[in-house]
């Protein structure tokens, strides 16, 4: 299944943007939802995911303190809000129903977020 992820956009550094991950015919409360960044040239980072089973949320150290991923299963949707943004924060995230890259059998759409003044 492939999860479109939206929002993106550029921001000056130190902003904000909230990101959503929906998918059309299929229920996303009962899985695993991860967000994942991808820069070219370099591999998919993991930066976190929203457990399924026990409502655990994980972070990677870079951006742990400033993003926050949450759902809403009324609309079924899961959301990645980013604050304090920074330059390095630029990429193409993608979400997934995984919380490893390599777990994801195919890829949705991403949406691109810039950080620049």
């Amino acid at each position: 299944v492939q999860l479109q992820a939206f929002g993106g956009g550029l921001v000056q550094p130190g902003g904000s943007l909230r990101l959503s991950c929906a998918a059309s015919g299929f229920n996303l409360d009962g899985y695993a939802i991860g967000w994942f960044r991808q820069v070219p040239g370099k591999e998919r980072e993991g930066i976190s995911c929203s457990s399924s089973t026990d409502g655990r949320t994980y972070y990677a150290d870079s951006v742990k303190g400033r993003f926050t991923i949450s759902r809403d299963n009324a609309k079924n949707t899961v959301y990645l809000q980013m604050n304090r943004l920074k330059p390095d924060d630029t990429a193409v995230y993608y979400c997934a129903a995984a919380c490893i890259a390599t777990m994801v059998g195919s890829w949705g759409q991403g949406t691109l977020v810039t950080v620049s003044s």
